[in-house]
């Protein structure tokens, strides 16, 4: 078995998983996640900050955009800009959405208005599985990878801080790195803030 078949295997698994949870346990773990974020100082601070709108028993981020309101920050949502590559725009509620062609909402905005990745200070980013040194397991796309494919090489957290979220039942005890993976600085959890710079050490 290749390692493109075992990680479609892993995916299946942790994607069952993830939608075997009920509404309250979302729900809880979406006010953990901002708890556990707003540990982070950028995340406090910076004014872009671009999130991901969740879908098929993602963790929501819903009291995560509530906070950043509360605190003049800017919230963006990603669009498909190519292959493989994103583009983010600005939402707030009252923006309206459309479906992308794999039916994933996008905000409808003009394209002067799109942001490039970066120009982010902050990304969470959806994921299926992640280990403590920074692997993320995806949905196999690439998108991410490619739109932030400039990070790859950095040896220390830079610009956009690169954040992982997902339910602590997410976590692997270690997940084998591809050379196109681009790697997590922190994963935020219902329970912690994990510094995968510190398990990588």
């Amino acid at each position: 078995m290749t390692v493109e078949d075992e990680r479609r295997l892993l995916r299946a698994e942790l994607r069952a998983k993830r939608q075997a949870l009920g509404a309250a346990e979302r729900i809880a773990a979406a006010t953990g996640v901002a708890a556990s974020l707003e540990q982070l100082p950028e995340f406090l601070t910076d004014p872009r900050i671009a999130g991901y709108w969740a879908i098929d028993g993602e963790l929501p981020l819903h009291s995560v955009v509530a906070s950043l309101q509360r605190r003049g920050q800017r919230y963006y949502l990603p669009r498909l800009a190519g292959p493989r590559l994103l583009r983010f725009a600005p939402w707030h509620p009252g923006i309206a959405f459309e479906p992308n062609r794999y039916g994933i909402p996008e905000p409808a905005s003009a394209e002067g208005d799109l942001v490039e990745p970066s120009a982010l200070d902050v990304v969470l980013v959806p994921l299926l599985g992640f280990d403590r040194r920074g692997h993320r397991l995806g949905y196999g796309g690439g998108y991410y990878d490619t739109s932030f494919a400039f990070l790859r090489e950095r040896t220390e957290v830079a610009q956009p801080v690169y954040v992982g979220v997902g339910y602590a039942a997410q976590e692997l005890d270690a997940l084998e790195a591809s050379p196109w993976d681009v790697a997590l600085d922190y994963v935020a959890t219902e329970n912690e803030l994990i510094d995968c710079r510190a398990g990588a050490a």
